[in-house]
C-alpha cells in the first residue's frame, strides 16, 4: 500500500480511503486518537503478544466482530473476556 513509515492519524486518514475496519494490536491508538474524527472502525487485538500463534486465538471473535464494528469507535477483542 506504500503505508510505510505512516503512523497515527496519518495512517488512520489513508486506510479510512480504502477499508471500513483497521485492526490492531495498539492498545493506546484509542487514547491517542479523536476515533470519532475517522470513517473507520478501529478493531484493537488485545493479546499477550502480537505473535501469530497468539493472534491466531482471536481470529474467531475478530470475525464475529467485524460486521457490527462501528465506526468512529474502537472495539476490544480480548481473549479473558469470552
Amino acid at each position: 500500500m506504500g503505508w510505510t513509515g505512516l503512523q497515527n492519524g496519518t495512517l488512520l486518514r489513508a486506510a479510512e480511503k480504502d477499508f471500513d475496519t483497521f485492526v490492531t494490536v495498539d492498545r493506546n491508538l484509542s487514547a491517542q486518537q479523536n476515533l470519532s474524527a475517522y470513517a473507520l472502525a478501529v478493531v484493537v487485538l488485545r493479546s499477550p503478544s502480537n505473535r501469530l500463534k497468539d493472534l491466531r486465538l482471536l481470529v474467531p471473535d475478530l470475525l464475529a466482530t467485524l460486521a457490527d464494528a462501528p465506526a468512529g469507535l474502537a472495539t476490544f477483542i480480548d481473549p479473558a473476556h469470552r
